[in-house]
C-alpha cells in the first residue's frame, strides 16, 4: 500500500516505495557508509525583482565528508565518470589520472563554482602547514532560474560552516545547502540521498548516494516504474530537459580506482531508471570514492552486487530529492512547485 504517513514532506520509504532489490542502510543516507559526514549551508535571501549582487538569494553549498581524519593527509580511493560534460567541475581530471580524493567535496550553484573551490584551497591550506599544492574537488548545477546567480553570494565563511557543521547521520534534503534553488522533471529538487547494503561472499558492504538534481523533462518522470510525467505535470511547464544532476557515491567496499571508474559508471542508470537522458544541456557527472583502508581484494566478477547497489542508490536519492523539495518562489517571481504528494500517492496506489 503506498500513501501518505504524515505532514512532512515524505522521503520514498514513507511513501512504501521499494526501489529496486537490496535493503536500505540504517538511515538510507550516504552517511551509512560509515565515517562519512554532510553538511549543508542554505542561502535564502529576498524576494521580488532581481538586482544583480544583492539578490533575490535562492543558492548554498553541501559538503561531503568522505572521512574526517584529514582528507588531504588520508586521501581515499576515488573515480569520476562524466556523462554528459556540460558543466564546470573543478578537480575531477587530476581524480581521473591519479585516483584519490584529497579535499572535501563540495556541491553549488554554478557561477559559484570557483568561490567554493577558493574556499576550499583556505580550509586545507589552514589544516596542512607547509604544504603549497591542493586539488579541490567542486560540482555545480545551475540555480539562476530562481537565484541571483550573476551575483555569487556563495562566500568561504558558508563553505567553512558546512565543512565544520557536517555530520553523521544526516538525512536532510530537498531545499537545502546547493539544493536551494534547483529544478528536477520540472518540479522543485534539490538535495536526495539513499543507501544500500551488499552481501559479498566474505563481507557486507554499504553504497550511499547523494545527489543536486536540477535535470529533466516533466513528462519523462517515473517513480517506481510509474510514468509519473504521463499524468502529473507541473504548472507551466511540459518541457525542462537541461540542467544538471551531480551524483556522489561512496562506499566501505575496499576497491581500486579502477573499479570505482566501474561503479560509478551505473549512476547513470539509476539517473535513467528516474527519466533523464542526459540531454545536450545537462552537466551529469559521478564522483565515486571508497574509505576503506583494507587493501583492495575484490574480484571484478563479484562487483555486481555495488553495481546494483549504486543504480538503487541513485535512483532513490533523486526520487527522494524531489519529495522532499518544497514550492519556492525566487527572483522576479519565479516559481517552482513541490511535487503534489497526495496526487503522486493516489497514481502510485493505483498503478503499482
Amino acid at each position: 500500500m503506498i500513501g501518505r504517513k504524515s505532514s512532512a514532506r515524505p522521503r520514498a520509504t514513507e511513501l512504501g516505495l521499494q526501489l529496486g532489490l537490496l535493503p536500505r542502510g540504517e538511515h538510507n543516507s550516504i552517511t551509512d557508509v560509515e565515517g562519512v559526514a554532510v553538511g549543508h549551508t542554505t542561502l535564502i535571501e529576498g524576494d521580488g525583482p532581481m538586482r544583480i549582487g544583492s539578490g533575490p538569494v535562492r543558492t548554498g553549498v553541501t559538503v561531503i565528508m568522505p572521512h574526517q581524519r584529514g582528507l588531504f593527509r588520508h586521501k581515499v580511493t576515488a573515480a569520476v565518470h562524466v556523462l554528459n560534460g556540460f558543466g564546470k567541475a573543478v578537480g575531477f581530471l587530476q581524480v581521473q589520472e591519479l585516483g584519490v580524493i584529497e579535499t572535501p567535496i563540495a556541491l553549488t550553484g554554478t557561477l559559484s563554482t570557483w568561490r567554493v573551490a577558493d574556499a576550499l584551497i583556505d580550509f586545507l591550506a589552514g589544516s596542512n602547514p607547509g604544504v603549497y599544492s591542493f586539488n579541490p574537488i567542486v560540482g555545480e548545477c545551475n540555480d539562476g532560474f530562481l537565484n541571483d546567480i550573476i551575483g555569487r553570494h556563495v562566500e568561504a565563511k558558508h563553505v567553512f560552516d558546512a565543512i565544520n557543521g557536517a555530520t553523521t547521520p544526516n538525512v536532510e534534503e530537498g531545499n537545502v545547502g546547493a539544493g536551494a534553488g534547483m529544478t528536477g522533471f520540472g518540479w522543485k529538487a534539490g538535495i536526495g540521498t539513499a543507501s544500500r547494503i551488499c552481501h559479498g561472499v566474505d563481507a557486507t558492504y554499504t553504497v550511499g548516494a547523494l545527489t543536486l538534481t536540477n535535470t529533466g523533462d516533466p513528462r519523462e518522470l517515473r517513480i517506481g516504474g510509474v510514468e509519473v510525467g504521463r499524468h502529473i505535470l507541473p504548472p507551466g511547464m511540459s518541457d525542462e530537459s537541461g540542467g544538471s544532476t551531480m551524483m556522489v557515491l561512496g562506499t566501505d567496499a575496499p576497491v581500486t580506482a579502477r573499479q570505482l571508474g566501474r561503479i560509478a559508471r551505473r549512476a547513470g542508470l539509476g539517473l535513467a531508471r528516474v527519466g533523464g537522458i542526459a540531454s545536450h544541456g545537462s552537466g551529469d557527472f559521478v564522483i565515486a570514492f571508497s574509505n576503506s583502508y583494507e587493501r583492495p581484494d575484490i574480484d571484478d566478477a563479484a562487483l555486481t552486487p555495488l553495481f546494483r547497489a549504486a543504480v538503487e542508490a541513485t535512483e532513490e536519492a533523486i526520487v527522494n530529492s524531489i519529495l522532499r523539495s518544497e514550492t519556492t518562489v525566487g527572483r522576479d517571481g519565479n516559481t517552482r512547485y513541490e511535487i503534489p504528494i497526495d496526487r503522486l500517492g493516489e497514481l502510485l496506489t493505483v498503478r503499482c
